[in-house]
């Protein structure tokens, strides 16, 4: 993914967001940013197992 942008590219992107949110909101911005990653994490995790069991009680139906 960042393999296209390259450095000049990230340096740019990281000015813009600094001016933007200036340097005193940005670890709060990383912060929020990283509970959002984490949340959306463990709400897919948390389908998925959702799934695998229902797909298991799908089989243990048909078995008998």
């Amino acid at each position: 993914m960042f393999n296209s942008i390259g450095i000049p590219g990230l340096i740019i992107i990281l000015v813009i967001i600094l001016i933007l949110f200036g340097p005193s909101k940005l670890p709060k911005l990383g912060r929020s940013i990283g509970e959002s990653m984490k949340n959306f994490k463990d709400s897919t995790k948390d389908i998925m197992d959702d799934d695998e069991i229902n797909q298991d009680e799908k089989a243990t139906k048909e078995n008998k």
